[in-house]
């Protein structure tokens, strides 16, 4: 049975994946608080009133990493050099070990994400 929450999806993914994640929610859940939701299949962290609905974050488990991201990534100034373009406007950092996951950079990116998106709503 697919996932409808948020912590039922994280439940699902590796322990490695678990150490990751336990890092990333309290950086997510400060700039987002309250905004995530299972949407697609993974967890999404939108400003609208339905998941989905101006979407800035997201979380997706791969068989070797999880993948943090942002819809308008291409858009957030990255001097780190980290996040990878994706489709469209997205872009993301492919995070293999809880040694990847940087905090502070990691809660700038999710600030100016979260910001991007309140402007063009």
């Amino acid at each position: 049975m697919p996932a409808t929450t948020v912590t039922q999806y994280l439940d699902s993914v590796p322990a490695a994946q678990r150490e990751i994640a336990d890092l990333l929610l309290p950086l997510v859940e400060a700039a987002l608080p309250g905004a995530g939701a299972v949407w697609h299949g993974h967890p999404v962290w939108s400003l609208g009133a339905a998941p989905g609905k101006a979407p800035v974050c997201f979380l997706k488990s791969y068989g070797s990493h999880l993948a943090f991201g942002f819809w308008r990534g291409q858009e957030i100034a990255d001097p780190s050099g980290r996040l990878a373009p994706g489709s469209r406007a997205m872009a993301s950092v492919k995070l293999r070990t809880a040694a990847d996951v940087d905090t502070a950079l990691f809660a700038d990116w999710l600030d100016r994400a979260r910001d991007l998106e309140r402007t063009a709503a």
